[in-house]
């Protein structure tokens, strides 16, 4: 009788022990920086989990960016530059910092006399992708290429200098703004007619968002672009959420 208690117990044992070693614990994320958005007060929080990063609005379902989910942010930069090959120092813009990986895209797919400025709404997004969340994408802003202007890419838009051969729009979660209502000039006729003025002969528009939306590629025709609506996957080809690309030129 005894000796058939200890082996149930033993059994239990093992079984119990087997369990523990088939489920470990996942790490946590740790929050590693705070900023706040000009103009609105809507606190990021930038957490880390081992070499796993994620920005989210505090007290916000759901995250903005995660650093393992990037495909379609390569992907806004690559199809864009695709049309540039032929251009021995293309001048890039770039709407939207974030982690860094669609910068960093834009660098490789380019030679070494391209110009790539990004506009940043937000100083600490900068000093992020400086410090601990730069790895991620393997620290675009060491590239003597890039140049970050901290402020709205609006208004660069607004300048409308005709300079720039690709501008590269990743500020929202697509036509309608998420975290910030000023966003939705970009996505405007008249945003739109802005951004057009910035573009040289031949140059490329591109738009990022979380979705498609067919008002919007009609919007993009009524002013006079042709367009094209890319569907890609946010983790990789044929992998992870569908995000929509417009290329409009």
């Amino acid at each position: 009788m005894s000796r058939r208690r200890r082996s149930r117990r033993n059994v239990a044992d093992t079984v119990c022990r087997a369990s523990s070693f088939s489920k470990p614990r996942m790490a946590r994320f740790n929050e590693i920086g705070t900023a706040t958005i000009p103009g609105n007060g809507t606190r990021l929080r930038l957490l880390q989990r081992n070499d796993e990063f994620s920005i989210k609005i505090a007290g916000a379902p759901g995250e903005l960016m995660n650093s393992r989910l990037h495909g379609s942010e390569d992907a806004l930069a690559t199809l864009a530059c695709e049309r540039l090959s032929h251009l021995p120092a293309p001048r890039i813009l770039i709407g939207g910092l974030g982690m860094g990986f669609t910068l960093a895209a834009a660098l490789s797919a380019t030679g070494d006399q391209a110009q790539v400025t990004v506009a940043e709404l937000v100083p600490e997004v900068e000093t992020w992708n400086r410090g601990p969340l730069g790895a991620a994408a393997g620290y675009p802003l060491d590239d003597p290429r890039a140049a970050v202007h901290i402020g709205d890419v609006a208004e660069l838009l607004r300048q409308g200098d005709g300079n720039w051969d690709a501008i590269l729009l990743d500020v929202d979660n697509g036509p309608e703004g998420l975290t910030r209502k000023e966003n939705n000039w970009i996505y405007s006729p008249e945003g739109i007619a802005a951004a057009q003025k910035s573009l040289s002969n031949d140059g490329i528009l591109a738009y990022w968002s979380a979705g498609p939306e067919q008002a919007f590629t009609e919007r993009l025709r009524r002013a006079g672009f042709s367009v094209e609506p890319v569907v890609v996957r946010a983790l990789r080809p044929g992998k992870g959420a569908r995000h929509t690309i417009w290329l409009a030129w």
